[in-house]
């Protein structure tokens, strides 16, 4: 594999990086994380890039996509990884937007794709239940069909800021009878503001509110919003899933994360020397330096993959499982690196004046403990690691 840039491709890196330089919202600069930002902050720079054009590189150009080759997207990652900027969230971008271009009608493709890129309609995805996580299949969630509309009743859970979403993409039992539950589920996109749609946050233990319970009580959709066939709503949500799958690795973002660890290890100070040059500190540093250059060979092979026009195969559930295990053993070694100073605060409410929303230390050790926490779902979200070696071990091994 060559791992030159070729002149044009300089140029191109050249072009993103000015860009960005030039563009991206001040307010936003040195941000981090999403939680605590408002709505029209976490759609800014997807509001600038869909101007511009380029919100979302990954899909066919007559949908929108740039045509920029697998170099180009790879480039384009790792700049904005090394801003740290706020990228388009993945539900509208990276999840239902394939699916719908892909499996919806034309209907659909001219209503919801222009939103999508322009970053004028946020999503939210609408799977998890709480007794249907890994097991997806045993969804409990219905739609009822009653002339030109679906009645939907039930539950989901760990809805991603689906308190500020316009739209929801939600996988429904629309046949209770089939002789295997994944045969009995469609894939329908509803509108949060219709009657019957409760959203119930979910505090986390840092005091963010970051995902949601959302209720569907008696919820009339239209028949026209559901994607595809009936009842074959199984086979977009694998689809949808692999594309999912395949942006949870984060590789450009765990680089710039370790730049970072090693800048507060050089600074923080352990029995008179900085905490780098302790052996078995610095050893592990390494060693996690080792598996994402290994990582980003394999997402480098999936990019040249999907360039030739193959689809996210098993390769997505190897950059998933290795790309959360590494997230996970990243933040686990920044809260190590920080020390004392990582102590865990309750951020609470805006309106809760007495919570104890105050960090020590320096800056950098501010977000060490909320980012450890937040990293542990990242090995369950989008199908459990557990899942996906099992998907790997069949489409990979045979067994």
């Amino acid at each position: 594999m060559n791992l030159e840039f070729s002149p044009e491709e300089t140029a191109f890196r050249n072009e993103a990086r000015t860009f960005i330089e030039e563009n991206y919202p001040d307010e936003l600069r040195g941000s981090g994380g999403r939680e605590d930002l408002s709505r029209e902050h976490m759609l800014a720079w997807h509001k600038v890039l869909g101007k511009k054009g380029w919100s979302v590189p990954a899909w066919p150009v007559e949908y929108g996509g740039t045509g920029w080759n697998a170099t180009q997207r790879y480039i384009w990652s790792e700049e904005n990884a090394r801003v740290d900027s706020i990228m388009p969230l993945p539900f509208g971008v990276s999840m239902v937007g394939p699916v719908i271009y892909t499996f919806g009608s034309q209907e659909q493709k001219d209503r919801f794709l222009p939103g999508i890129r322009s970053g004028e309609e946020w999503w939210c995805q609408g799977y998890s239940e709480p007794g249907a996580g890994s097991d997806l299949a045993s969804l409990k969630t219905t739609a009822v069909r009653d002339g030109d509309h679906y009645v939907i009743n039930g539950q989901k859970t760990w809805t991603t800021l689906a308190q500020h979403a316009d739209w929801g993409f939600f996988l429904c039992r629309t046949d209770p009878t089939a002789a295997k539950p994944q045969e009995g589920i469609s894939f329908i996109l509803v509108d949060m503001t219709t009657p019957g749609i409760e959203v119930r946050p979910i505090i986390t233990i840092d005091g963010g509110h970051e995902v949601n319970e959302v209720w569907l009580t008696d919820v009339r959709v239209p028949v026209e919003n559901r994607v595809g066939k009936e009842n074959e709503g199984w086979t977009y949500a694998k689809f949808l899933l692999a594309h999912e799958r395949s942006g949870i690795a984060g590789v450009a973002r765990s680089k710039r994360g370790i730049e970072k660890l090693r800048n507060i290890a050089a600074t923080e100070v352990v029995d008179g020397q900085p905490l780098l040059q302790d052996d078995t500190f610095s050893r592990k540093v390494s060693q996690l330096e080792i598996d994402l250059t290994a990582l980003e060979f394999t997402e480098l092979r999936t990019l040249a993959g999907e360039a030739q026009g193959k689809g996210p195969g098993p390769e997505s559930s190897i950059l998933k499982v290795k790309g959360t295990e590494i997230q996970q053993r990243l933040t686990e070694l920044t809260l190590e690196a920080v020390g004392h100073y990582g102590q865990p605060y309750y951020r609470g409410f805006p309106q809760d004046a007495q919570s104890n929303a105050f960090p020590i230390g320096p800056d950098y050790a501010h977000a060490s403990a909320p980012g450890y926490f937040n990293m542990r779902k990242t090995s369950i979200y989008g199908g459990s690691n557990e899942i996906q070696r099992n998907i790997i071990t069949k489409m990979i091994l045979g067994l």
